[in-house]
């Protein structure tokens, strides 16, 4: 991955799941465990609890391609917090097994503020300019229309929610979680779970088969999916939306 590189302050650090690219350590079974890691605090101390607050949402921005660190950095220096799901994968060097980091949806950055802190940032000087691309730039929810311009889409705002089931998944270190598209995925039985052991507990999702094994998907937005290690049937239960 190729990087070079007047508001309040707020938080002035990011929701991200940041771990060292090569963290040494040998390769996490994919098994269920009981070790499941607690979200309400990153190495950095910042909590990760989704409630509500004032009026800040969940922003998907599109990141320009090969540059999500160097994003990353600029939103943080602004005091927005900001989030980055990492990818934990497997590699040998020297014949021993290591877990590196790599981001796990590298066009995307998902920035928590107020709808006006992120038009603000999206106008800085510092953004729009790289080589006619944007370094950051919205990302429209094509499944509705803005009230005031029909013909336009709007922001695409990911509920809390949502948000807080990607953030739990993401944050665990284990790399048979993956990304993947509805092209090569096919729900079974469109049936949605919540799992009930191991350390995806909690995790909210559909039932699929993906390589050969059966995993729960988490879809946070159009047709952006990500999937579990495998999950065994008698971990999981038909979810039911309280």
């Amino acid at each position: 991955m190729e990087d070079n590189t007047k508001q309040p302050p707020t938080a002035d650090a990011s929701l991200y799941n940041g771990q060292p690219t090569d963290t040494g350590s040998s390769c996490p079974s994919a098994r269920l465990t009981s070790c499941t890691p607690s979200i309400s605090k990153n190495r950095g101390g910042v909590s990760v609890e989704n409630v509500p607050f004032e009026n800040k949402q969940w922003f998907v921005l599109r990141v320009s391609y090969g540059r999500i660190i160097k994003a990353k950095a600029l939103v943080e220096a602004k005091g927005l917090e900001c989030y980055v799901p990492l990818r934990y994968k497997e590699v040998k060097k020297k014949g021993k097994k290591r877990i590196i980091t790599e981001p796990l949806l590298s066009s995307f950055l998902f920035v928590h503020a107020s709808a006006e802190r992120v038009d603000y940032l999206l106008q800085d000087k510092s953004i729009k300019p790289l080589e006619n691309r944007a370094l950051l730039s919205y990302y429209y929810d094509h499944t509705s229309h803005c009230e005031n311009s029909p013909t336009k889409n709007p922001p695409l705002v990911i509920s809390y929610a949502a948000m807080d089931n990607f953030i739990r998944l993401t944050s665990i270190h284990n790399p048979h979680i993956i990304p993947v598209t509805s092209e090569n995925i096919k729900y079974k039985l469109g049936d949605e779970v919540v799992i009930t052991k191991g350390e995806f507990k909690d995790i909210r999702g559909r039932v699929a088969r993906i390589a050969g094994q059966q995993r729960v998907l988490v879809e946070l937005f159009d047709g952006y999916l990500v999937a579990t290690a495998y999950v065994p049937k008698n971990a999981m239960k038909p979810y039911v939306e309280h």
